[in-house]
Order: structure tokens, then sequence, then C-alpha cells
């Protein structure tokens, strides 16, 4: 099972030998990721996941509004159908907190899986730089070289979220080409051609993430290196 729904505890049948089946089938799928050093969007699936889990069991409004509801008539007055909670039936709540109080040392142990191969994989990324770093770090390029001779390029945009208490950074990337990196054809031509390219950006900050790892691209080395490059960004 590749993909669990977010309302996966309450939907369809309220059984804890069903409902374990069923995380069981998607942790395998999980697993098989894992192994496979894919690390999204399982790990994000994850963490979603066991926030959600997490919601559930300590707030009892959350519950109440994933909790299934049975058709009760119809109010003709206000031409709509009317709906009573099951959030009332012991039975049924004690499956809930059955399947939440499996379920959550669950995602824990696999999030911890995933943060160990997470945490060794970006210890063998190097971030670094391409010439000089211009004052305006918002929009560039970044070079993704893995264990082949190829440098993958890719246009980023940061992007700033604001909040009340806190201000998030994002980055969007596009992919552009790939290059066969050798003598003639090195970081600072790719970056030469790039700026020819694209008018718009005149001196764009260039950064490169080298590793010699044989990773997944799009479900491993893109994501941790757009997660470093937030964070160099970000200093």
């Amino acid at each position: 099972m590749e993909k669990l729904n977010k309302d996966w505890i309450t939907e369809k049948h309220i059984d804890f030998e069903y409902k374990k089946y069923v995380l069981l089938a998607y942790l395998k799928h999980v697993d098989g990721c894992f192994r496979a050093t894919r690390l999204y969007p399982a790990l994000a699936d994850l963490v979603e996941h066991y926030r959600l889990a997490r919601l559930l069991k300590e707030n009892k409004e959350s519950l109440a509004a994933h909790f299934p509801k049975r058709l009760s008539g119809f109010d003709s007055e206000k031409f709509v159908l009317t709906y009573d909670s099951l959030l009332s039936d012991d039975r049924l709540m004690a499956e809930v907190e059955s399947i939440l109080d499996y379920s959550l040392p669950k995602f824990e142990e696999w999030l911890r899986e995933g943060k160990h191969i997470y945490d060794f994989i970006e210890k063998e990324i190097e971030l670094g730089t391409v010439g000089l770093v211009p004052i305006d770090t918002g929009a560039g390029y970044l070079f993704l070289k893995n264990a082949t001779a190829h440098t993958r390029v890719y246009m980023y945009s940061i992007t700033i979220f604001e909040e009340p208490d806190a201000t998030w950074r994002g980055v969007h990337t596009s992919y552009l080409r790939t290059y066969r990196q050798n003598i003639m054809q090195t970081y600072e031509s790719i970056k030469n051609a790039l700026v020819r390219e694209n008018r718009q950006l005149p001196n764009p900050a260039v950064f490169v993430a080298e590793t010699g790892l044989d990773i997944p691209v799009e479900e491993t080395f893109l994501p941790i290196a757009k997660r470093m490059l937030v964070r160099e960004v970000s200093l």
C-alpha cells in the first residue's frame, strides 16, 4: 500500500485488527522505500501521519471533526441532511484509542529510521558555491553532482512565508538540463553558459551539492540538497 489516507483511522471500518492490517501494509511500503534510499515522499508522509495521530490522541475536538457521522434525517426547512455524531459510541471510541496506541509507536519507530538515513546522507553531501555569491540569494541555480560524471542543473527561488510568530522559507526548483562534466565542462563554464542564456539573472547565486553516494536524485538527493540550501541562504 503506497498511500495512507489522512483519515485512515476513522474512515470505513473502525476495527483495530483491520486498521492494524492497513497500517502494516503501508509501513511495508515505507520499508521498501527506505531500503532503496528513496526518502521522499515517504518520510514527509510519515511526519504528517504521526502529527495527525498525535493530534487525535491529544485533542478530542480534532477527533470529533474526523469522526464519522450517521445520517439521522432531513431538515425540511433548511433543505439539508442532518447527522448524528458517533463520537459518543463507547465501543468505537475504545477501538480508536487502541488504533492510536498501536500506530503512534509504529510511526515513531519508522520516523527514527528515516531520520537516521536522512542524517547519514546529509553528512555525505557537501554544499558549496560557484564563484562569488551575490547579496541577493533569493533566486539562482542549484547544481547536483553525485557519483556519476553528470551535473544536474536546477533553477531555484526562495519563498518567504510570514506568520505572526515565525518566518518560514521554502524553495522551489525547476529542472533545466544535465551536463556531462569533464576538463572543459566545469562548474564555472556551466555558470557562464547559464548567464548568457538567462539575462534576467546576470549575477546569479550558484550553489553546488556534491556527494559520492549513488542515491536517487528526485526522491532523496534533491530534497535534502534543497533543505541544505534553505539553511545556507538563511544564515
